[in-house]
């Protein structure tokens, strides 16, 4: 009775924490919050609490930041050294001649930069100047944001930033191997998803508004004389890392740190100390500053996984109840509920699917190595297109898009590539 009572509190505070999120709810404070609750509803023992919630959690997830940190700082390299600046012009050249191209271009280069930067301030960085080349070639606001949103999503399944936050709650997992090849896959049946939702939308390309749209957002088209003289050898920096990982299972650290030397060697960061120990000072300052307020969400984060693990004793029934027994049609069922990943929701492993994602590792009904992908797939359609995701924010105020648009123009697209993926997923690791 007491146990059903436990399972009856857990599901109501899990539907209370979905409640506040959609709300807006400060997501650290939040998952903080109900780690105590689901500690005291589930009666842990209070030293269980304070080792298995609070303490190991945080602990063992020290690796974790590392990768973050080193992704991190690649990322702000990339953009500080001008690399990401001079990809971004080379593809403004061409697209004075041929917007549809160019367009096409910036999917790829997008997709590029991301699959080893992370974070918001790499994404400003970036959009500042790539969504100014969609306008001056003749995209409209919304799908000018929609595009490079979608396309930053794309390579998500790539950047070892991203994955390890999820490898919180699936520590066997891998990156590396059969994941790896599962990941390629999935990033170009996005980025092939977003070119032909682009050529779908492709009559809505007019250049008699370019002026309009530029003066809306306050931009003006790139000028040399403000860009990084960079070698095109800079520009195959970017997939070192996934390169380095693929072709000799090197670790995320080494395979980043060699990607972040060879940037500043070839852009000329090593010509004189000074410059160089003011770059890296600077570059490693913003970067750890970038991502500070990203670390502290992850530690309450996994220490309300450890609650849900704890708890998972209570759900186990339920989930072998209602859960297909059959990974196909589990994948397929995930991937038609994808958009319920958005606004942080029960398919979102960094929102209210955080319980979702612990529980069912606590379970033991499914592998580790399955679970990742078939969470992460809904998880990537919110990264993609959800407006609660931090850089998707700031872009619809960049460029005064409406919040109703830019989900009409991204959640049919992710909702399509989130089943392919899924489908993917189980003939991978189902």
């Amino acid at each position: 009775m007491a146990a059903t009572a436990s399972s009856i509190l857990l599901l109501i505070t899990f539907i209370a924490f979905i409640y506040y999120i959609i709300k807006g709810g400060n997501l650290t404070v939040g998952f903080f919050v109900m780690a105590i609750l689901w500690a005291i509803i589930g009666m842990v023992p209070m030293n269980q609490v304070i080792q298995k919630v609070f303490a190991e959690p945080a602990l063992n997830y020290g690796p974790t930041i590392i990768y973050i940190v080193f992704g991190s700082w690649f990322g702000r390299v990339l953009v500080d050294s001008g690399i990401a600046t001079a990809i971004s012009e080379q593809t403004n050249r061409v697209g004075k001649k041929h917007p549809l191209l160019a367009a096409i271009l910036v999917i790829f280069v997008t997709a590029l930069i991301f699959i080893s930067a992370y974070g918001v301030g790499s994404v400003i960085a970036i959009g500042v100047i790539l969504l100014p080349i969609l306008l001056s070639v003749g995209l409209p606001r919304d799908l000018a944001l929609s595009l490079f949103s979608l396309s930053i999503g794309a390579p998500m399944y790539l950047n070892v930033v991203l994955y390890n936050q999820i490898k919180a709650f699936f520590p066997n997992a891998q990156y590396g191997g059969k994941y790896l090849v599962f990941g390629v896959i999935a990033m170009l049946i996005q980025i092939v998803g977003v070119i032909v939702f682009l050529l779908i939308n492709r009559r809505r390309i007019d250049s008699n508004k370019v002026d309009e749209n530029l003066k809306i957002i306050g931009a003006k088209s790139l000028d040399s004389s403000d860009l990084h003289s960079v070698p095109k050898i800079s520009f195959i920096i970017p997939v070192i890392p996934v390169f380095m990982n693929m072709a000799f299972k090197w670790d995320a650290i080494p395979a980043l740190t060699l990607a972040t030397i060879c940037a500043m060697l070839v852009t000329g960061q090593f010509k004189n100390y000074k410059k160089f120990v003011d770059f890296l000072n600077n570059s490693v300052q913003t970067a750890i500053s970038d991502i500070a307020g990203l670390i502290m969400f992850l530690m309450s984060l996994i220490m309300f996984s450890g609650a849900a693990q704890l708890d998972a004793k209570c759900f186990k029934p339920i989930f072998e109840a209602i859960l297909p027994h059959n990974n196909l049609i589990l994948t397929i069922v995930v991937g038609v509920l994808a958009p319920l990943a958005l606004f942080r929701g029960p398919l979102h492993v960094w929102g209210a699917g955080a319980a979702t994602a612990a529980v069912l590792s606590g379970t033991g009904l499914f592998s580790d190595a399955f679970l990742l992908p078939l969470l992460y797939v809904p998880s990537i359609l919110a990264v993609s297109t959800d407006i609660t995701q931090s850089w998707n924010v700031w872009g619809l105020d960049y460029m005064k898009v409406s919040t109703k648009q830019f989900l009409k123009n991204g959640v049919p697209v992710m909702w399509v590539i989130s089943i392919i993926n899924e489908i993917l997923v189980y003939f991978f690791f189902g």
